[in-house]
Order: structure tokens, then sequence, then C-alpha cells
């Protein structure tokens, strides 16, 4: 059963052309849309960035504020000791906290290993590429 061939039927190269273009516009189209979602991801990305250090910043300050009304609490109004040695006690004590941090980021930090298996695995990836696996 042949079908015939009239002169309106699209010819291989007209196809050919046709699916180019489309394929062409569908590509385009996709990188439109990413680019419209990273302008969004990014601008959200940016503000929360900021709002971090605003956080941070702020942290800070109470850090701060805190350790001068630790000091105050400990010369209490006089009766307690010497302003200076308050403030000497609250910065020991800072510096004890930052040592024990110290020596726990230092024995996490000796845990770190290579990824065993991932290298295992990717010295596997030739062999399987030449049919050796």
């Amino acid at each position: 059963m042949a079908h015939e061939v009239k002169d309106t039927d699209p010819t291989i190269g007209r196809l050919v052309t046709d699916a180019s273009r489309d394929i062409s516009l569908l590509i385009s189209k996709e990188i439109e849309l990413a680019k419209s979602e990273l302008k969004v991801s990014v601008r959200a990305g940016g503000i929360g960035t900021a709002l971090f250090a605003v956080a941070a910043f702020l942290g800070l300050l109470s850090m701060i504020f805190l350790s001068i009304a630790i000091a105050y609490l400990i010369h209490w109004n006089g009766d307690g000791l010497a302003l200076q040695w308050a403030y000497l006690i609250v910065t020991g004590a800072y510096l004890l906290i930052a040592a024990g941090m110290v020596v726990v980021g230092i024995r996490l930090v000796k845990k770190v290993k290579a990824p065993e298996k991932a290298i295992a695995q990717g010295k596997e990836i030739p062999k399987a590429l030449r049919g050796k696996a």
C-alpha cells in the first residue's frame, strides 16, 4: 500500500529545518527560564546572606554587653571583687571556652579521612570503560 506524495507534503529537508528551529527555540526558552529562576534565587540568597551578617553582628554586640553585665555582676556594686578582677575573670572564662573549642576542633579534624570507597570506585571506572569490569 503505497502512499502518494502530494505537493503539500513537507520534504525531509523542510522537516529537518523545522525540527532544528524548534529545538533551537526550545533551548533558548529553557535558558531564559533558567536565567529568570536564577535571578530570583540570587536575590533571595543575597538578602538571606545579608540578614545572617546583620544577625552575627548583633550577636557579637550582645556578647560584648553580656560580658560587661557579667563583670558588673561579679563586682556587685562594690561589694564583690574589684571591677578589674571581674573583667579578668570574664576574659579568662572566654579564653578557657575558646581553648576547649580548639581542642575539640583538633580532635574532629584528625578524624577526617579520604573518601576511600569513592576513590576505589573511581579507579574501577577505566576498567569498566575498557570492558574489563
